[in-house]
């Protein structure tokens, strides 16, 4: 999961960084008016300093570089005999400055306050909405990376899931028409009802159908959801569902990576009531050493300079290994790195791997290991 930083964490840079620029500044000023004997000419440019400082300081380092300004201003004036009135207009500008760049300063400090509490409500409903997914679940491993379009707000219209239900480990990702809060709500009812019908239904269809119904009672005519719905029950297989939506990526042990294509395409969740082919349930082989890679547009649709989409497919094998973290920390890496350190749509990776038999059951009986010994050390605690 991302982890969002307020900026009242370290709201201004260090105070020698912060305040070297502007006097360096000043100094620059000073010493071209000494050279060109030229003080009237040269002395309004010393308001550069305070207004300057008001963007990285303090109200308090605002005031004290424009006092420095100031004192510095009527120096130069008197060693340059500059003519007096001239020095009076030019250090009651830099006193003026000083106080409008200290009340800039003020309140740029209230803007920060708000920015950092909508950014700790913005990290608060991510946590409540996208759960952190654990690095295992039952003999599966997994691994998610997502990023946010509205960098400030991270939290988007992508959306995934995943639960180890009674009949197996289902997951769900997903994109939202549109952006902002409405997206957001959507975002959150689909999530809501896929992790109470995962629960419910054996049938991953009849998962898919509740969040249909309740997708037709709640959106509006023009929204829908392009979701995949997957799930591994017992046995080397995967069942998928695909509603609209990117095929995911089957990768073999030796990585081969071939696209599940749907056979029978259906349209976006929401849209069920404008005809067209219905959900179907499509069965892949899913052995050992096996991987699932489900994403959203926003990695197959990412640009380049040249307006070059990224080719997720071909990127994958360059970063294959035995962690589903560190595959999909290359692949996002490379994915910023292609569009320029920024994304301009939302984005998720969805990793779900299935190690060798032999490596998850000593993976099992460590996990057992360690809860028998962590019960162990609790009753002998509490003297049971």
């Amino acid at each position: 999961m991302i982890q969002a930083r307020t900026h009242l964490d370290q709201p201004y840079p260090p105070a020698p960084f912060a305040a070297g620029v502007p006097v360096l500044i000043l100094a620059a000023v000073a010493v071209i008016a000494f050279v060109t004997g030229d003080g009237s000419s040269w002395l309004p440019l010393l308001a550069v300093g305070p207004a300057l400082a008001a963007a990285a300081c303090r109200p308090w380092g605002v005031l004290r570089i424009g006092f420095l300004a100031v004192a510095l201003g009527a120096v130069l004036g008197a060693w340059l005999d500059a003519p007096v009135h001239d020095q009076a207009v030019a250090l009651s500008t830099l006193g003026a400055v000083t106080l409008a760049s200290c009340l800039a300063g003020v309140l740029r400090r209230r803007r920060e306050r708000v920015l950092a509490a909508v950014r700790s409500v913005a990290e608060a409903a991510q946590n409540a909405l996208l759960r952190p997914v654990p690095a295992r679940v039952g003999r599966f491993q997994v691994a998610v990376r997502y990023s946010a379009a509205a960098a400030e707000a991270r939290v988007g219209g992508d959306l995934y899931a995943l639960a180890s239900t009674p009949y197996g480990v289902r997951l769900i990702v997903g994109d939202v028409r549109g952006k902002g809060l409405p997206a957001v709500s959507t975002a959150a009812l689909v999530l809501g009802v896929f992790r109470e019908a995962a629960y419910d239904e054996p049938d991953l269809l009849d998962v898919v159908g509740r969040i249909e119904r309740s997708l037709a009672r709640n959106l509006a005519p023009d929204d829908f959801v392009t979701a995949v719905v997957a799930g591994c029950p017992a046995g080397g297989r995967m069942e998928i569902v695909n509603c609209g939506h990117a095929p995911p990526l089957l990768i073999g042990p030796a990585g081969t990576v071939v696209p599940v294509e749907p056979v029978r395409p259906a349209p976006p969740l929401g849209l069920a009531s404008l005809g067209g082919e219905a959900p179907s349930l499509q069965v892949v082989p899913f052995a050992d050493g096996d991987q699932m890679l489900l994403y959203t547009d926003g990695v197959i649709e990412a640009r380049d300079h040249g307006r070059a989409y990224f080719p997720l497919a071909e990127r994958v094998p360059g970063h294959l290994c035995d962690e589903p973290s560190r595959t999909l920390a290359g692949l996002h890496d490379e994915l910023l790195a292609h569009v320029g350190g920024r994304l301009h749509d939302d984005a998720a990776l969805l990793l779900l791997r299935k190690p060798a038999t032999d490596r998850a059951d000593r993976a099992d009986r460590a996990d057992r290991v360690l809860d028998a010994t962590s019960d162990t050390t609790a009753a002998d605690a509490t003297g049971v």
